[in-house]
């Protein structure tokens, strides 16, 4: 068995960063073009150069405010006339609600606040449950394919052909909680369908009709393109877009969302463009590397926009701090229970604060509606803030916290004028974390396989000799890296080549005498485990779906057999009184004599499954004959050496069966 290992292998971390090769950016600090745009102050200024701006910065000076808001003013008119603006998508009873939907999680299916790997089912409370601690949810955006996508030739749509997928939806939905599914423009090189009339947008929109979905997340896009929009619009129920970053001007009619992700801020808090062109559009902030949220947070709270809760990143936990989630969740409270000042009041940015309160540091927006004022502030400083934070007539209520704004912090407070009917007498929304600490990050923790002291196969066995092996590995980091808890913690974005990056380490291992059968388990050796055992696995979909009428096809017999999951891998072999072989037990018999390759090249199971309360995921070993190409994205194809590691994360309902992944078997001495 696999003893200790070396440790975990991590990339560069904020501490551990020592420079910058030839032509790289620094991961840790905003690029220029998430730098927020200074607004020209000038009355004959030409502010269409603010046309493409992310965030459109505070002035440096309080003085100045005045002027910046009127230049806000003129530039939202002058923009809209240019691009012939119609806002009759946002007046759309059937995608309105995208205008509330505050709180959207990125959620992995196969993520264990969903997917219940014991029941083999999905479980919409448990989702819920989950988010509870950050307010609630508005929305979901279920995530299907990547990092698994191209492992065999199964498409994006392809990927979302789940059992009881549909129930869930139709759960969130009964719940309150919309639906967005994913869309790859990426994936050109797995299965293409038999009809070439039939675009992505066709096989979209019957993807979408089949699950009862709500939006499209527009994965990488900033918009759709004419075909998806035109195909999609014309559906019954229209779905919401939402793009990856900062949307176009002209596509905000149509495209009612959009992530504020990487978007940085002034020192003062600034103008989100897109909301400040459209009152409705939401918009979703997000850093997805970030342990400390309070950047995007108080910027979401000025601008009365979203935020994308993302504390799992394909695979890999980035948990957030308990404050933080406090602090969310006081927000959505206030955002419900007012929604109509930030879909419909007056919104004046940086609006005139009491000057004691101004000069320490505390900024943001006023929402008028009814003659009520909302306040919602944010104070950039490190110290707190007590004492009035607005002047003028009226009542002051607070309605986030009490009156003063921590440091780093937020606070909302309204002021009521003589004779205005209060709008929530009694409302307060506090800032409670749930905890003090939220303690270290998750370990994955691994499942240490059970001794099999069974018999080896008629084919033969290699020995894997007891004692210390150094093993070279190679691995593709990506996000998900391959054992670390998380590889770009705290990175503003990873960026090619660091993103996708090849890894290399030498790990040292503990390991005990074991036999590694020589070849694969074949479609023959399985047919004969069924006929003895009678196994059915629990969810049928998928399994054995290269076999005919329950056999494997004729000619086919020694070959390695495929279509099974970690699952079926296991039962196969405990039937047989053996176990799967770890990677690294896999990795030394691989280069021993005696070890051979079935054809056609498969990837192979081990014995490796991690856990971290989230996801599951194991390391395959051994490549296969097939390469998916087109995409940078895709899983790894091709044959490839024993050194090679790919951290594959376990899918549920069968979908895990592929016909490019087999597995072989071990035993104890």
């Amino acid at each position: 068995m696999t003893g200790p290992s070396a440790g975990p292998t991590t990339g560069p971390t904020r501490g551990s960063w020592t420079g910058l090769a030839e032509g790289q950016v620094d991961p840790f600090s905003p690029r220029p073009i998430d730098l927020p745009t200074a607004v020209p102050l000038q009355p004959n200024a030409d502010l269409s150069v603010l046309d493409d701006a992310k965030l459109l910065a505070a002035p440096e000076r309080a003085e100045d405010r005045g002027a910046w808001r009127a230049a806000l003013h003129r530039w939202r008119d002058e923009a809209r006339t240019r691009v012939g603006y119609d806002p009759a998508s946002y007046d759309d009873p059937d995608t309105a609600w995208a205008g509330a939907a505050w709180n959207v999680a990125m959620v992995w299916l196969w993520d264990e606040v969903v997917w219940d790997w014991e029941r083999a089912r999905f479980d919409a409370d448990r989702l819920l449950a989950a988010y509870a601690g950050f307010g609630g949810l508005d929305a979901a955006v279920l995530w299907h394919a990547y990092p698994v996508i191209g492992i065999d030739d199964r498409n994006q749509f392809d990927w979302y052909d789940v059992p009881g997928l549909r129930a869930l939806v139709d759960d969130l939905r009964e719940c309150g909680v919309r639906v967005f599914l994913d869309y790859n423009p990426w994936d050109v090189g797995t299965r293409r369908p038999a009809d070439p009339a039939s675009p992505d947008a066709v096989r979209l929109a019957d993807v979408l009709g089949d699950l009862g979905a709500d939006g499209v997340f527009l994965d990488t896009l900033k918009e759709g393109g004419p075909e998806l929009l035109e195909t999609l619009g014309a559906l019954d129920r229209r779905p919401v877009f939402e793009g990856e970053s900062r949307v176009p001007l002209q596509r905000i009619t149509d495209h009612q969302a959009s992530w504020a992700q990487w978007f940085a801020d002034s020192p003062a808090p600034g103008v989100l463009r897109a909301r400040w062109f459209e009152q409705r559009h939401m918009m979703h902030h997000t850093r997805r590397w970030n342990r400390d949220h309070g950047d995007e947070l108080r910027s979401a709270w000025v601008n009365g926009a979203g935020v994308l809760l993302w504390d799992v990143v394909f695979g890999v936990r980035v948990d957030w701090t308990p404050g933080d989630r406090a602090t969310l969740c006081a927000m959505r409270e206030v955002y419900h229970r007012f929604e109509e000042f930030f879909r419909a009041g007056e919104w004046e940015p940086l609006a005139e604060l009491a000057p004691a309160a101004s000069g320490a540091g505390v900024a943001g927006s006023r929402w008028t509606l009814d003659g009520v004022e909302l306040f919602t502030l944010a104070n950039t400083g490190d110290r707190a803030v007590d004492g009035p934070l607005v002047d003028g007539p009226g009542e002051v209520v607070a309605i986030l916290g009490d009156g003063s704004v921590p440091a780093g912090g937020i606070a909302g407070v309204l002021r009521i004028p003589p004779g205005a009917t209060h709008p929530a007498d009694g409302f307060t929304a506090s800032i409670t974390p749930a905890v003090a600490d939220a303690g270290p990050p998750a370990t994955p923790r691994r499942i240490t396989p059970v001794r099999a002291a069974g018999t080896v196969p008629e084919g033969g066995a290699v020995p894997v000799p007891a004692g210390r092996h150094e093993l070279p590995t190679t691995w593709r980091q990506r996000e998900t890296g391959l054992y670390e808890a998380a590889a770009y913690v705290d990175d503003w974005k990873p960026l090619p080549p660091r993103l996708h990056q090849l890894r290399e380490s030498t790990r040292v291992v503990e390991l005990t005498e074991v036999l590694v059968d020589a070849a694969e388990v074949t479609n023959a050796d399985f047919a004969r485990f069924l006929a003895d055992s009678g196994y059915r696995p629990a969810v049928p979909h998928r399994f054995l779906a290269h076999w005919v009428d329950g056999v494997p096809v004729a000619g086919r017999e020694t070959e390695p057999v495929t279509h099974v999951d970690l699952d079926d891998a296991r039962s196969y072999a405990a039937w047989r009184r053996a176990r799967l072989p770890t990677e690294d037990e896999w990795q030394v018999a691989a280069g021993s004599v005696g070890f051979t390759r079935r054809g056609p090249l498969v990837w192979q199971w081990t014995e490796s499954e991690h856990r971290d309360g989230r996801t599951r995921w194991v390391i395959l070993k051994g490549g296969s004959a097939y390469a998916a190409e087109g995409s940078q994205w895709y899983v790894d194809g091709g044959p490839r050496e024993p050194s090679w590691s790919m951290r594959y994360l376990l899918t549920g309902a069968g979908t895990s069966r592929s016909e490019r992944i087999g597995f072989r078997c071990a035993v104890d001495l």
